[in-house]
């Protein structure tokens, strides 16, 4: 399961007049901690941005899931809530999480989330959704060299071990 951060940067950016303006935008990152949340904020943005920025806060998103189309780059928050049984009690239970999605207006988000969710064993509501702030996400990629080293020659994959019999 993935873990979002939030963080907020604070930087100069160049209105459409040629002025320098301080900003402050959201990104999305997925990552295991807040340090490395930060290294990967600061890595992703230092080629994107002229000049100096700060990283002013980062906090943990309560974002489960993102679904990206390609065809516009604005993302909406859609509350999804949906009814689940209690193992132990029997119970049923409300439950409420938050996606992302990209669309042009509110109307298509509504639609595309329900899109993305047609697989979904259990019956939800989306009973809000709005725009959110947030600029843009970078999930984590496999390709990353800095978050996925190479394996040094002296390890060997579990796989390739013999199962059962113990090394000492």
């Amino acid at each position: 399961m993935r873990t979002w951060f939030l963080c907020k940067v604070k930087y100069a950016k160049e209105n459409e007049q040629g002025l320098l303006k301080n900003v402050s935008e959201q990104y999305l990152v997925d990552a295991v901690s807040f340090t490395e949340a930060e290294a990967r904020i600061y890595d992703m943005l230092g080629s994107v941005i002229r000049g100096d920025f700060q990283v002013t806060s980062i906090g943990k998103s309560t974002i489960v899931d993102v679904f990206f189309y390609e065809d516009v780059d604005v993302w909406h928050k859609c509350k999804i809530t949906y009814i689940v049984a209690d193992a132990d009690s029997g119970k049923e239970k409300k439950v409420t999480q938050y996606m992302l999605v990209t669309a042009h207006h509110v109307k298509e988000a509504y639609e595309r989330i329900y899109e993305s969710l047609n697989n979904m064993l259990v019956s939800f509501n989306v009973p809000e959704v709005s725009e959110s702030p947030i600029v843009e996400i970078f999930p984590y990629e496999k390709d990353d060299e800095e978050l996925n080293p190479a394996i040094p020659d002296n390890l060997k994959p579990v796989e390739q071990t013999e199962t059962g019999k113990d090394e000492q």
